[in-house]
C-alpha cells in the first residue's frame, strides 16, 4: 500500500509523492492516521540545503491524529484514540528518560543523543507529513487527547512549538513579575512570549522585523515590539524599560541576521544567507540581561554548518562575547526541548480555557499545497506564520 507524503528532493526542493505506508515493526508501535501536522522553522534547515539530509527523506516532526493500528505489547492505547506526539522519539528507560531528558535520549538513535521523525541525522523514524506515520514506544511517546476535533490547533502545536518557547523561559528560569527580552519572532518565539504571559512575566520584549509577528506578540502576549531595523535592539529595549532585563530567550538560533545588515529602505523580510551572523543574538542578549540574569537558549546551534558564513562558524564555533558573560555572572542554558516535561500540563490547560495558542497558526492547507508553503515560509513571506497541513 502507498500514501502521499512530504519528500525532501534537494536543496529548495520537496515534493508530494507516493511512498510506501508505515507498518507494525515492533510490538510497542502504533501506526497513525494524521490529521495535522506542521512546518516547522527547523525543517527549513533542511530545505535550504543547511545539514547533511539526503534526498529522500519525508518531513514532519510535528504530529498529531488518530491511531489505527495497535503493537501486541501496547497496553495503554487502542484503536480510535486521538494523540499527539512529542517531536522527540524516546525510549522512555534510559538515564536521561528517566530523569525527564527525552530530548536527549541514548537509545533510539545510537551514537547519538536524541530522536526525532523525519529529520536528518535524528534516526531512522520517518515523518508526518503524510497520511500516515508508525510511533514507536507509542506507550510513553504519545498524549491522548479528547476525541473529536476539539482545539485541533492548539493541540498540534503541542508537538513541538509551545512546549518549546515554554522551554526557553524554562531555560531562563524565568519568574512571576520579572522581565523579559525574546529575540525572534518567529513561531517558537511568539509561543515563549505567550508562555511567559501566563507565566505573569512583568515585561516582555520581542525582537524582530516583520511588522505582522510584532503585532501578534503585542495583541495575544502583551509585549512590546521591537523592530530591530529602527536601531540597535538593545538600545530599544534599555530605553523603554530603564535598564537591563532579568531574562532573555534566544529563539533565533545559528541564522541569525545582523541588524546593521538588514536593508531598511524595503518591506522584503526574504532571509538572505550573506547577512548572517550566527553569534550576534547570543551577543544582544548577553549585553541586555542584567548582571545575574539568566539566558534561555532554544534556539538551534549545530556542531557543523556547511552553509555557514565563515570558517569557524562552518565548525560550530562562534565569536561570543564570553568574557562580558564571565562579568556579568550570567547563567545560561541551552538544548532541545524535552516535550514530554511540559506537554501534559500544557494541554489540560489548553483544555480547561487557560491558554489557547492557536492564534499563532496563520494557515492550515492540504498536504499537496506543502512545496508551495515551504517556498512562502523560507521567504519569511508577510503573514505566514505557523503552516499546519491536513492529508
Amino acid at each position: 500500500m502507498s500514501m502521499n507524503a512530504v519528500v525532501y528532493q534537494g536543496e529548495y526542493d520537496v515534493t508530494i509523492e507516493e511512498v510506501e505506508e508505515p507498518e507494525i515493526q515492533h510490538p510497542n508501535d502504533v501506526v497513525i492516521d494524521i490529521t495535522t501536522s506542521a512546518i516547522c522553522g527547523s525543517d527549513l534547515h533542511m530545505y535550504e540545503g543547511r545539514t547533511a539530509a539526503e534526498p529522500g527523506i519525508v518531513f514532519g516532526h510535528e504530529n498529531m491524529g488518530v491511531v489505527t493500528e495497535v503493537g501486541e505489547a501496547v497496553s495503554t492505547l487502542e484503536e480510535g484514540d486521538r494523540i499527539v506526539l512529542p517531536f522527540n522519539v524516546a525510549c522512555g528507560f534510559c538515564q536521561n528518560c528517566e530523569d525527564g531528558f527525552t530530548g536527549f535520549c541514548t537509545n533510539v538513535n545510537p551514537g547519538f543523543a536524541g530522536g526525532a521523525y523525519g529529520y536528518v541525522a535524528m534516526g531512522p523514524y520517518k515523518g508526518g507529513q503524510a497520511e500516515k506515520l508508525r510511533v514507536p514506544y507509542a506507550d510513553f511517546n504519545a498524549l491522548k487527547l479528547p476525541e473529536g476535533r476539539t482545539h485541533e490547533d492548539s493541540f498540534a502545536l503541542l508537538a513541538d512549538i509551545f512546549p518549546t518557547g515554554w522551554h526557553g523561559t524554562e531555560l531562563a528560569n524565568l519568574q512571576p513579575g520579572e522581565s523579559v527580552a525574546i529575540f525572534g519572532a518567529g513561531p517558537v518565539g511568539l509561543m515563549a512570549a505567550y508562555s511567559a504571559s501566563i507565566k505573569g512575566a512583568s515585561e516582555i520584549y520581542v525582537v524582530d522585523q516583520v511588522p505582522s509577528r510584532l503585532e501578534l506578540a503585542e495583541k495575544h502576549c502583551d509585549a512590546r515590539g521591537i523592530d530591530f531595523t529602527e536601531g540597535d535592539p538593545v538600545e530599544q529595549i534599555i530605553d523603554a524599560h530603564g535598564g537591563e532585563v532579568d531574562k532573555g530567550v534566544d529563539a533565533v538560533g545559528y541564522q541569525a541576521t545582523d541588524p546593521k545588515d538588514v536593508d531598511t529602505d524595503t518591506e522584503d523580510y526574504a532571509y538572505d544567507p550573506a547577512k548572517e551572523n550566527p553569534a550576534v543574538v547570543l551577543n544582544q542578549l548577553i549585553q541586555v540581561v542584567r548582571p545575574t540574569g539568566q539566558l534561555g537558549i532554544p534556539g538551534l546551534y549545530v556542531p557543523e554548518d556547511p552553509g555557514a558564513p565563515d570558517d569557524m562558524a562552518a565548525q560550530g564555533r562562534l565569536g561570543i562575547d564570553f568574557g562580558k558573560l564571565f562579568e556579568k555572572g550570567l547563567k545560561l542554558g541551552t538544548g532541545q526541548c524535552n516535550v514530554k516535561q511540559y506537554n501534559r500540563q500544557l494541554r489540560d490547560l489548553i483544555i480547561e480555557g487557560r491558554a489557547d495558542p492557536s492564534w499563532v497558526v496563520s494557515h492550515r492547507v492540504d498536504l499537496e499545497e506543502a512545496p508551495e508553503m515551504y517556498e512562502r515560509f523560507d521567504a519569511r513571506e508577510e503573514g505566514v506564520i505557523k503552516v499546519l497541513l491536513e492529508p
